[in-house]
C-alpha cells in the first residue's frame, strides 16, 4: 500500500491512531483484531510496531513503572505526523485503485 506499507502495517498504524493515548503492545492487538477481524500473534504486533517505529511512523515513549504490572514499565506508541500522511497515501491509492476507467470493468 501507500509509502511501501504492508496490509499490516496499515491495520496496525490505524489500530495506534484510534487507540490514540492507549496504545501499547497489546491493547493495539486488541484493536488489530478487531478492525480486521483476524487473529494475530502478540509477535506479529510487535514486529510491526516495531518496523513502523523504524520507518519513523510512530513514537514510543517507556511509561513509569506500574504496580498492576509487577512494577514492570509499559512501551506505549503513538502515530505521529509521517504515519498519518501513510495513511492518507493508503487511502488515495486504494481510492484511485477501485476507480473505475471509462468503458472499463473489475474482474
Amino acid at each position: 500500500m501507500g509509502n511501501g506499507l504492508g496490509r499490516l502495517e496499515l491495520v496496525v498504524l490505524t489500530a495506534v491512531a484510534r487507540l490514540d493515548e492507549d496504545a501499547y503492545g497489546l491493547s493495539v492487538r486488541r484493536e488489530v483484531e478487531r478492525l480486521s477481524g483476524r487473529d494475530y500473534s502478540v509477535g506479529a504486533v510487535y514486529t510491526t510496531l516495531s518496523r513502523l517505529e523504524g520507518k519513523g511512523l510512530v513514537d514510543t515513549w517507556t511509561t513509569e513503572p506500574l504496580p498492576t504490572r509487577g512494577g514492570r514499565s509499559r512501551r506505549m506508541y503513538r502515530i505521529n505526523t509521517a504515519g498519518r500522511q501513510a495513511v492518507r497515501d493508503a487511502r488515495t491509492l486504494a481510492a484511485r485503485l477501485w476507480r473505475p476507467e471509462p468503458g472499463g470493468s473489475f474482474a
